[in-house]
């Protein structure tokens, strides 16, 4: 590109840095606008500047529009002119097609923030759980984003989901892991939401074409907990023929292992349902997820906290995950400076194990990695009977940065192992035992 080129770009660029900003409106809505605008040209948010503020939202919107407008127009106009005599088309036409799309999607959020729409739409399960988990994301995107702490600014929808309705029948009985993120993914692809916030066990290894888990939050506590009302903490002093609520059927496995005179029953719905379950004495014993009482702080219902050794937890328990179309370049500018990197390794490690074997809630699989300080992935892995009678377990150790390859590895190594046979007789066994599908009754 020529001197005098770079030398209009550079002007363009310190007259959007520095002119533009001193006319941004300093109520939170214009401000925010041009914060958002801003940001999604590639330039650092007006508020960043540290210039003054005044005048109206409608002189903010005006400025944040024409930012964008200038930005995007003087730029094509330059780099056009600059390759018109070489006709690089192969690099010119990708370039300008990028800006485009750029233009195209600021032009969406100034368009909704004009309106009073939000800048971002966040797509949800609509649990107290879950809720606390968007709430806890709206609240991590307002820290990071200026522009996203107004009021309206980050939109929470609440998404019913078919594994949330149907709580009588357990889910290996109606298809497993898909069910809690079914209709997100409809809501996501129809651009309903921008994006759906997930607990990630949740969600299937084949995610819809064309998105993606772009970002997930730092890992809370992945441990299981043993509930009971009598203070018992080890299943295996449970009294023979004692009920333990759980649709589980890797805690199921798990159980049978240790105590296989108990019986595990459907068991389903959110935390505060199964302990009013326990409470009333449908159950005798159950089973919850330490993240999920951390988050809605909740700990004091656990009777104690069950070690990897014990209760070996599932495939991405306590992690966060945002699922986004992998096009969309103006949400994932918000999403993906949010991602903890050890904790994307780890998950993606678990999920390749899950994978390569096929898992879902029909299959008792657990898996649980962790990064060390040096760099290093150690992952456990275990596939059992849902008797608990035939239990296959795997350790691998290798560079972070080859998670995939990890995972994957250890699971074609317990593949090997089992044999194809101990796979279709597992799967022949949930179907006749209807994997834990009675109503919870008193023996």
């Amino acid at each position: 590109m020529r001197a005098s080129t770079l030398a209009s770009v550079a002007a363009c660029g310190l007259f959007l840095r520095v002119a533009i900003p001193q006319s941004f409106a300093i109520i939170p809505r214009g401000r925010a606008v041009a914060d958002a605008t801003f940001r999604q040209t590639g330039f650092p948010a007006a508020s960043e500047h540290g210039a003054p503020y005044d005048g109206t939202l409608a002189s903010g919107l005006s400025c944040a529009a024409m930012a964008a407008a200038m930005l995007t127009v003087t730029s094509l106009k330059l780099v056009s002119s600059s390759l018109r005599t070489r006709r690089q088309s192969s690099f010119c036409k990708p370039l300008q097609q990028g800006m485009r799309q750029q233009a195209v999607q600021v032009h969406s959020t100034v368009a909704r923030a004009a309106e009073g729409e939000p800048i971002l739409r966040l797509g949800t399960r609509g649990s107290p759980l879950a809720l606390a988990q968007a709430y806890e994301t709206k609240r991590v995107l307002a820290a990071a984003f200026p522009e996203l702490a107004p009021e309206g600014a980050v939109e929470i929808r609440t998404i019913s989901t078919t594994g949330d309705q149907r709580l009588e029948i357990s889910l290996a009985e109606i298809g497993g892991k898909g069910l809690f993120t079914r209709e997100l993914d409809v809501a996501l692809i129809n651009k309903e939401v921008d994006f759906c916030v997930h607990s990630t066990k949740d969600v299937p290894t084949v995610l819809v074409p064309g998105t993606e888990l772009c970002t997930m939050l730092p890992r809370e506590d992945s441990r299981d907990v043993i509930i009971t009302p009598n203070g018992i903490t080890r299943f295996e002093d449970l009294p023979a023929g004692s009920l333990i609520g759980t649709a589980s059927l890797r805690r199921q496995a798990q159980i049978y292992a240790v105590n296989p005179n108990v019986k595990c029953v459907n068991f389903r719905g959110n935390v505060q349902t199964r302990l009013r379950k326990l409470k009333v004495g449908e159950v005798n014993c159950t089973l919850l997820a330490y993240a999920g009482l951390k988050r809605m702080n909740m700990t004091e219902h656990a009777t104690r906290i069950l070690e990897w050794d014990e209760m070996l937890p599932a495939i991405s328990q306590g992690a966060i995950s945002f699922q986004c179309a992998s096009d969309d370049e103006a949400t994932l500018k918000y999403l993906r400076p949010l991602n903890h990197r050890q904790t994307f390794e780890a998950v993606t490690c678990e999920r390749a194990f899950l994978a390569s074997l096929d898992g879902n809630c029909k299959t008792p699989i657990a898996g649980q990695a962790k990064v060390s300080a040096d760099g290093q992935l150690h992952l456990i892995g275990l596939v059992s009977s849902p008797d608990g009678q035939k239990i296959f377990r795997v350790t691998r150790s290798g560079a972070a940065s080859d998670a995939a390859t990890i995972g994957k590895d250890a699971g074609m190594e317990i593949r090997k192992e089992a044999g194809e046979k101990f796979f279709e007789d597992m799967q022949d066994y949930v179907q006749a035992v209807q994997a834990a599908n009675e109503k919870p009754t008193k023996a």
